[in-house]
């Protein structure tokens, strides 16, 4: 029979408190066999399996993923982070671990670019939002009416391991205002990463620097709870060891006759296990030996019924009426119908009204339109009317010509054809007597002369000519 764990006989015998007041107490008189439920439900709790959320926050090269291999003595493999985008990007991976008859879904979440920013103001605000998708997607399967949260694989974020430089002076102020943003929603706890690179003076003061300015402050980190008896006295003193200086390292080393996981400088060795070096021992111990189960709890019983409660007020569900009586949950639902379904009908209301009035708009502006056409097409009509009037003016006009025209090329046409006959006979004449003329003018222009000879006689000449 496996032990039965310290967080569920706690639980237990809570609820049998609980359960039990105002009831009687009897004795029995024999065995009867229910002692065995603590063992039922470890064994249950076994064949079902563990999971735990842990979210790694800090500055590009603290060492979260070298702290998390070393924490779980394991290789996780994992892409490198390549730094290059422009704001914060988490990146969530999830691995199945067994040890001995116990298995363990363990999701490790990084906060890749935090801090490497110029502009620092808004680097948490991603965490913030991937928290509270987180609570809202298990939420939602919440209120889901065929629910298998047995088989729902939980994604809230159970515990969130901050990465403090060792700068031995103070907090930046980009580590107190994101863990004074996630303080209500996951429990924080504080570690100072590479705490070999200042000295033990220089580190002790540096841990009562930094827990009195995250009191100052108001930043609520998580306190390793002491109501159980059974580790009560370790987890108050861890409580005083808080932040935790940490060293990791995944290179094992021969020191003496053991191989360790150490890191070698050319002064010396730090050996990681080696609690007179750091505290890595201690949050082992505290983180995942003793009290994993109690910071799963607080994650749901504080953190998510924080944003449950916070989101249920914001739909506008209450547990009591304003005379302070309980409300169902079907009171509730059917009062917030109702005020649903009045505020629906009035912004309806306020809908159909405008849309009438915005029709009756549209129509006095359609009108108004089609006044505004009508008188265009009148003018258009006039004018068309009085352009087609001055056409036919002008047709008139030019027919009257055309008429006239005709009227004028018939009459000089006939005076042409009388003329030309009547010149004819003149003409002919005319050229005849031209034409005798210039004979006339030529034979007169004549001289026929010969040798020894007497020249013609006008009267001989005239026969020549005539006979020529």
């Amino acid at each position: 029979m496996q032990p039965i764990h310290h967080s569920v006989k706690c639980t237990l015998m809570d609820l049998v408190l609980k359960q039990g007041e105002g009831c009687r107490t009897l004795p029995l008189a024999g065995h009867v066999g229910f002692d065995s439920l603590p063992d039922q439900l470890v064994n249950k709790s076994v064949s079902q399996g563990f999971c735990f959320n842990i979210m790694c926050v800090g500055e590009t090269g603290l060492g979260k993923s070298t702290l998390m291999d070393t924490l779980f003595n394991t290789k996780f493999e994992g892409e490198p982070a390549t730094h290059t985008q422009p704001g914060v990007q988490l990146r969530s991976n999830t691995y199945d671990l067994q040890e001995s008859h116990v298995g363990l879904k363990l999701t490790i979440v990084s906060t890749v670019g935090f801090g490497d920013q110029i502009n620092k103001e808004d680097s948490y605000k991603p965490i913030v939002e991937f928290l509270d998708a987180q609570f809202e997607a298990y939420l939602q399967e919440e209120l889901k009416i065929r629910r298998v949260l047995h088989t729902y694989h939980d994604s809230r974020i159970h515990v969130c391991l901050y990465f403090i430089a060792p700068t031995g002076h103070s907090l930046k102020s980009l580590d107190l205002m994101t863990m004074k943003k996630l303080d209500s929603k996951v429990n924080i706890i504080p570690i100072i990463a590479k705490s070999d690179a200042i000295s033990k003076s220089e580190l002790t003061k540096f841990k009562i620097k930094i827990t009195s300015e995250l009191v100052s402050n108001g930043v609520q980190i998580y306190q390793f709870p002491t109501d159980d008896e059974s580790v009560a006295e370790i987890n108050g003193t861890m409580n005083a060891h808080l932040p935790f200086a940490v060293v990791g390292s995944t290179e094992e080393l021969k020191i003496g006759n053991k191989m360790m996981r150490a890191r070698q400088y050319p002064w010396g060795t730090v050996q990681v296990e080696n609690e007179a070096h750091c505290d890595f021992v201690k949050l082992r111990e505290m983180l995942l030996r003793v009290n994993m189960e109690d910071l799963r709890e607080q994650t749901h019983s504080r953190h998510y019924e924080l944003y449950r409660r916070c989101k249920l007020e914001e739909m506008g569900f209450k547990d009591t009426d304003p005379d302070s009586k309980p409300f169902s949950l079907q009171e509730t639902y059917e009062a917030k119908r109702n005020e649903f379904l009045g505020e629906l009908q009035k912004k309806e209301e306020e809908m159909r009204q405008m849309f009438v009035q915005r029709v009756k708009e549209k129509e006095a502006e359609l009108k108004e339109a089609e006044k505004e056409l009508h008188e265009k097409f009148d003018r258009l009509k006039k004018l068309h009317q009085d352009e087609k009037k001055k056409l036919e003016d002008k047709k008139k006009s030019l027919d009257d010509e055309v008429n006239a025209f005709k009227q004028r090329k018939s009459a000089a046409e006939l005076l042409q054809s009388q003329g030309s006959q009547a010149g004819g006979s003149q003409t002919l004449k005319r050229d005849k007597e031209k034409k005798k003329t210039r004979e006339e003018k030529s034979i007169s222009d004549r001289t026929y002369t010969t040798a020894g000879k007497t020249p013609m006689v006008p009267w001989a000449l005239k026969l020549f000519v005539q006979c020529d």
